[in-house]
């Protein structure tokens, strides 16, 4: 068993990030959630904090955590999840299409990266996990500022691991596959077959297998993995 630890999962109100929060608050820690719409509902399963916090704004991070702090105490355990989707072409897609995908992927995992790191830092100890895509790792069509975004996670995790490792802590990344989540679920018919019969394992994720890759990075048993990109994708990107 893990020491109950403060727990802040961004973005978790749904799909990968709520079943993240719950699976960590199943384990006996105190989990935080930010959301920008739709208030966070774990069905009376576990309590859950919600803040709401759009993740593009460093005032709003700041605020978020200094709630969170009140509440429940420093962050011990980052799970920086939240993220958005402006698919298209490259040629149809405007500036702010890529901009704004960056800023709300990557620059927002930056500002609350180190918003965290100043308690871990006096702490020395810490847990900040990524999640990326596989997406970042092989490329698609039609995504060129999701893959950039996911793509720099595991720039800016890898980087954040060296400069942490001597406070002991960890930084890792989870790449995750499809996923049945709200995202894909938005997909017509055709375009989700081609998804699954790309998949060795012929299958959608389930939200709760990513959170067991994610709960297993922000254990104490964790400890010595940091600076890893962990695929969650039914062998989509065979490691990358």
């Amino acid at each position: 068993m893990s020491t109950s630890r403060v727990v802040l999962v961004t973005g978790g109100n749904r799909g990968i990030g709520l079943a993240t929060a719950i699976d960590l608050a199943e384990d006996g820690h105190r989990v935080a959630v930010t959301y920008r719409s739709g208030r966070p509902s774990a069905n009376g399963q576990v309590d859950l904090l919600g803040v709401h916090c759009d993740v593009t704004d460093e005032s709003q991070i700041d605020a978020a955590f200094t709630e969170i702090e009140e509440q429940l105490g420093p962050v011990e355990v980052l799970v920086s999840n939240a993220g958005i989707t402006r698919d298209k072409l490259v040629m149809r897609m405007s500036e702010n299409d890529f901009t704004e995908v960056i800023d709300a992927n990557l620059t927002a995992g930056y500002r609350v990266a180190k918003r965290a790191a100043r308690s871990m830092m006096r702490k020395r100890w810490g847990r900040i996990v990524f999640v990326s895509s596989v997406v970042g790792i092989m490329g698609q069509a039609g995504q060129a500022n999701y893959a950039a975004s996911k793509a720099g996670l595991i720039g800016l995790g890898r980087s954040l691991a060296k400069e942490l490792a001597s406070r002991n802590i960890t930084v890792n990344v989870v790449a995750p596959g499809p996923v049945g989540t709200d995202m894909l679920n938005e997909l017509d018919e055709d375009r989700r077959s081609a998804i699954i019969e790309a998949v060795p394992l012929g299958r959608l994720g389930d939200p709760a297998e990513v959170a067991a890759a994610i709960s297993f990075l922000a254990s104490d048993a964790a400890g010595y993995v940091t600076g890893a990109v962990i695929p969650v994708d039914g062998g989509l990107g065979m490691g990358g």
